[in-house]
């Protein structure tokens, strides 16, 4: 069971952060240079477009499967995760419409209430409480909070501490 990333969006649909908690192997070292000084695009900016992107597709997907359950099921009705055959991608909604969503391993149980305690120990207490944080994250200025990314990282080692067998 592992996590494989972790978003917050605001609640005007922008990414104010993203963390992936399992890399893909680097890619090879390339023995020319000459790619960069022909136009072409770092790798680092490549990586940064790829973050960016996956973080609309997330929230497209939530987006869209949060407005077919209350059309479907009514407005009772709640999104709070689903899952396919490589990811599980689970789902909180704050009271300010501040949504935190998850990717973990499909064998991973509802971790509704782990995001709520995320939000309510580690995002309101570090960011929200902060006199350094702005209020509102304009044009996806996203939480740069070292106490945040921190605790973030130690809840996350606990919550998937491998089980003993």
């Amino acid at each position: 069971m592992s996590v494989y990333s972790f978003y917050i969006f605001d609640r005007h649909t922008e990414c104010i952060y993203s963390k992936r908690f399992t890399q893909a192997p680097p890619p090879a070292p390339s023995k020319s240079t000459s790619a960069l000084s022909n136009g072409a695009v770092s790798a680092s900016l490549r990586r940064a477009n790829k973050d960016s992107d996956d973080a609309k597709l997330v929230f497209g997907t939530i987006f869209s499967l949060r407005r077919m359950c209350k059309q479907l099921g009514g407005a009772d009705d709640q999104f709070l995760s689903y899952r396919t055959g490589e990811y599980k991608l689970h789902y909180f909604e704050t009271p300010t419409q501040l949504r935190l969503v998850m990717l973990t391993s499909p064998q991973v149980g509802n971790m509704r209430t782990v995001l709520h305690q995320i939000w309510s120990t580690l995002f309101v207490e570090y960011v929200v409480k902060s006199p350094l944080a702005p209020t509102e994250h304009k044009g996806g200025k996203g939480v740069g909070n070292e106490l945040f990314e921190g605790g973030l990282e130690r809840f996350m080692e606990v919550v998937f501490r491998p089980q003993p067998q």
